[in-house]
């Protein structure tokens, strides 16, 4: 008999994503670039960021496009479909200014 999955309180302003994305191991990014309404911005500082790091593992557009990803995945639906609009956007802006197939 399979037993309920608990549910784990979440701690008071706890939140681990929002941490990841501040003080990413492998990219400085600039501050509140999510938060931009111009996806070339963002794919511009994006690359910027990840060129660079000396600390990231992957290549340039491995990750800044994982950061990308990572964010949009985080918000979940609690990301408005403009802002969502906006960042998907920024993803093919970032294969754009790497020079990627769209």
């Amino acid at each position: 008999m399979p037993r309920p999955r608990r549910q784990q309180a979440p701690k008071a302003g706890s939140r681990w994503s929002a941490d990841v994305t501040r003080h990413s191991d492998a990219l400085d990014l600039e501050p509140a670039i999510f938060a931009s309404d111009d996806p070339h911005r963002i794919a511009e500082s994006l690359k910027h960021s990840a060129e660079a790091s000396t600390r990231r593992k992957a290549e340039p557009f491995r990750s800044a496009m994982s950061m990308l990803v990572f964010y949009i995945n985080r918000a979940g639906r609690n990301l408005p479909a403009a802002r969502r609009a906006v960042l998907e956007r920024a993803k093919a802006e970032l294969r754009r200014v790497f020079g990627r197939p769209l």
